[in-house]
């Protein structure tokens, strides 16, 4: 994913990136208690329903800088979030510029 993003973006990879990441889940109420503990540390940017699905979708979003290794750290804490909460899936992150 970095290599990628090296050569095909003109974003510093190795500096401050905004960071969105995801969670999926049929009930909205386990959403927002996720949202409310990831809260403190992440901007929630909001819950919302799945187009043609049952499900909602939790994304959340920060600003850092992340390394491959670093990246997989916060997967994994990402992760444990969604089985703390019994949710249906922590989906991943997509990543973009800062905005000014």
């Amino acid at each position: 994913m970095f290599v990628n993003m090296r050569a095909k973006t003109p974003w510093n990879v190795d500096g401050p990136l905004l960071w969105g990441y995801f969670f999926f889940d049929p009930s909205e109420e386990k959403l927002k208690g996720a949202a409310k503990e990831l809260a403190a540390n992440y901007r929630i940017v909001g819950i919302t329903e799945v187009p043609g699905r049952q499900t909602f979708r939790l994304h959340i979003e920060k600003v850092e800088v992340h390394s491959p290794a670093s990246l997989h750290a916060r997967n994994a804490e990402l992760y444990e979030v969604a089985e703390k909460h019994k949710l249906a899936s922590y989906d991943g992150m997509d990543v973009g510029p800062v905005p000014k």
